[in-house]
């Protein structure tokens, strides 16, 4: 790791890339105390292109599961990469991971592959649209569902147009979710996360009857009810993050972490909607390639084995544990929410999120890689001993906060 900082790094995309990054990895959002630049991850951790080692508690914005270069994962890929990849038309195994997902998933008939959540998302409102001839889709005010223009946060290069077919409710508020339905008129899909994810927010987890609501009311209205299961599957329940109120969606739609890495999407849908889905022209150059298949495929069998949501859970509620003890016995009053395996926290009455940055970013400086705006992630190689060594590093950081700020 010579010839390049961080530093050097930036300076050169500066001249070479818009902003010298853009996106959600851009880390001038972050903080100044965030690197941009990454180098290596084994298991738990990743290190950055200075060198320093971190706990990653945030999997890579997700994507990691299984740890990183988990050596099954990296195996089945490699050996389908010595096969071929990106070929004039899909391997055996597009078969063999739609087939997996069909016998996981209660809610899945048939799958359809592409490259990453927006993919997903997008193409799902597609099959409702094509199922239902309507144009309008419900969707929570503040959630994210990806980057193209319909629903990007940023409304940048977009028109008024492309937002039009989209109407609002409050999440977790099923009075609103049937009035934004009235206001609507013909609705394609109702659109919803497994639970409240948006960044700057404390998490929201969801109301079970909220859930069963949602579901009702998109049978009443005749449209799909489609899952954004992009950030919140494969760590809450392998078989969809709503089984657990009995509550089945007609689309959902999968990426982030169901490759450990590799860049792979799908959409799942009932057995109803297999021919609108037959009739859609969706596609792309590299969405058929074969080895990130095989690493998904790799990727679902390991977490059915392991029962991986549990193994998170474990380690989510380990980390949890500490965390409340760390802020009580250093005198601050937080909040951790959402699931444990996807968790988050914030400080009390930190409105700016003055606390959070600096404590996050102290963190940083004890080898501890966790965000303060955006929720984080935790994998099946969060051993107990990885959470006691990242506990370590967020008790400094507590420490260090209370010499700056003083207990609350």
């Amino acid at each position: 790791m010579t010839g390049f900082s961080d530093a050097s790094l930036r300076e050169r995309a500066a001249r070479v890339v818009p902003g010298g990054m853009y996106g959600h990895l851009n880390a001038a959002l972050h903080g100044d105390a965030y690197p941009q630049f990454f180098v290596r991850g084994e298991g738990a951790r990743q290190w950055d292109a200075d060198g320093r080692e971190y706990v990653d508690l945030m999997c890579s914005w997700g994507p990691m599961i299984v740890g990183h270069r988990n050596p099954r994962v990296e195996a089945a890929a490699a050996a389908q990469q010595a096969d071929g990849d990106c070929l004039n038309g899909p391997g055996p195994v597009m078969v063999e991971l739609a087939e997996l997902l069909v016998d996981l998933i209660p809610s899945a008939d048939w799958a359809m592959f592409s490259k990453n959540g927006t993919d997903a998302t997008t193409q799902a409102l597609m099959v409702a649209r094509a199922a239902t001839g309507r144009d309008k889709v419900l969707v929570a005010h503040g959630a994210y569902h990806g980057a193209d223009p319909w629903c990007t946060p940023g409304l940048s290069g977009t028109t008024p147009n492309q937002r039009a077919d989209t109407v609002e409710f409050a999440y977790n508020d099923l009075a609103s979710a049937e009035a934004a339905a009235a206001e609507a008129g013909e609705v394609a899909a109702i659109l919803v996360t497994p639970f409240k994810h948006d960044s700057f927010e404390d998490q929201e987890l969801a109301d079970a009857g909220f859930a069963r609501g949602v579901r009702a009311l998109a049978d009443r209205l005749g449209a799909a009810l489609v899952i954004d299961d992009v950030r919140a599957g494969w760590r809450l329940d392998l078989r969809g993050s709503w089984e657990r109120f009995g509550v089945r969606p007609d689309l959902t739609a999968w990426s982030k972490a169901m490759a450990n890495g590799f860049p792979i999407a799908a959409v799942t849908g009932a057995d109803a909607l297999r021919g609108p889905a037959q009739t859609l022209y969706s596609t792309g150059s590299f969405w058929f390639s074969a080895t990130a298949m095989a690493a998904a495929k790799a990727t679902i069998e390991i977490l059915r084995e392991t029962d991986g949501p549990a193994l998170m859970e474990r380690a989510g509620t380990r980390l949890r544990e500490g965390l409340a003890a760390q802020a009580a016995s250093h005198g601050f009053t937080v909040n951790q929410t959402g699931p444990v395996q996807i968790p988050w926290l914030s400080f009390e009455g930190d409105d700016t999120l003055d606390k959070g940055m600096r404590w996050a970013a102290a963190c940083l400086s004890e080898g501890v890689y966790l965000h303060p705006w955006h929720n984080w992630f935790l994998s099946t190689a969060h051993t107990d001993e990885e959470i006691d060594r990242a506990l370590l590093g967020t008790d400094a950081a507590f420490a260090k906060l209370r010499a700056a700020f003083g207990a609350d």
